[in-house]
């Protein structure tokens, strides 16, 4: 298959999300700037879920540019992506709102966990379907990356009752860590 319309579709989901987000946002009510500091917790949550759609946008578009062909199983495991991209919008305003609170904390984990395994199940599926495309797999490499963030995601959901500051910046050290280039992508002659 074709793989314009997949690339297509989740440019528009991922737009989408950013959009939601967006619009959670709140003005101050006055000209001063001391009305931003009660806003600042739902500012740098937007923040960080805007990094992490980035993070997937930026990623899913360097893979999918390796790639000649999608096929049903591909088509699968993307919707299964955007649907937990889907979310990001939902668990922003959820821990915006409540970041020092259990169940907002642990629920966004739980998202941008599942968004993790369901990138890695997307590579999986890339990777079966062209099976005959070595440089797709030097690139997609062995996730050890992949997989150390699904740990570290599953760590800050456990730590959430009892240290959800720490639980977040679990979340942002892993932004900072996706946002690193990686070089794998820059070698195969994709542009990072």
């Amino acid at each position: 298959m074709n793989k314009s319309r997949l690339e297509a579709f989740s440019d528009g989901v991922m737009s989408i999300a950013l959009t939601i987000m967006v619009l959670g946002l709140q003005t101050p009510r006055s000209a001063s700037v001391s009305e931003l500091l009660p806003l600042l917790p739902r500012l740098l949550s937007y923040v960080l879920s805007f990094v992490y759609v980035g993070i997937y946008w930026v990623n899913h578009h360097h893979l999918l540019q390796l790639a000649n062909q999608v096929d049903r199983r591909v088509l699968w495991a993307n919707l299964h992506l955007l649907f937990w991209v889907s979310l990001i919008p939902f668990v922003t305003d959820w821990i915006a709102g409540h970041h020092r609170d259990t169940a907002p904390v642990a629920c966004y984990g739980v998202v941008l966990l599942m968004c993790s395994i369901s990138f890695l199940v997307l590579k999986r599926a890339l990777r079966a379907t062209e099976a005959a495309h070595p440089a797709l797999a030097a690139v997609l490499g062995n996730g050890r990356k992949n997989a150390g963030s699904i740990l570290l995601y599953a760590l800050s959901i456990l730590l959430a009752p009892w240290w959800p500051l720490w639980s977040s910046a679990i979340y942002v050290a892993l932004a900072v860590l996706w946002l690193l280039p990686d070089r794998r992508f820059d070698r195969s002659g994709t542009p990072a």
